[in-house]
């Protein structure tokens, strides 16, 4: 279950692995873990990146099939 869409506004925001994890305070390891989606995040830690990235927290409980919540103009509000 890899997050493409996690990577996406990552590397939109030109930022590396390194970068997210150490602003949320996690390892460099288990972001990629959460970014490929092996492992998940907390809601806190879920808030957290969603703030760096700019995107709804929500996303990362939002099954696959609804394209409409990936949207990048539908999240452009952080909650």
């Amino acid at each position: 279950m890899d997050r493409d869409w996690l990577t996406k506004f990552r590397t939109k925001s030109a930022m590396t692995h390194d970068d997210v994890a150490s602003m949320v305070g996690v390892s460099r390891q288990y972001y990629g873990m959460i970014e490929s989606g092996v492992r998940n995040p907390s809601v806190e830690l879920a808030k957290r990146i969603a703030k760096i990235l700019k995107f709804n927290w929500t996303l990362f409980f939002v099954d696959e099939g609804n394209e409409l919540l990936l949207d990048e103009s539908v999240n452009k509000e952080v909650i």
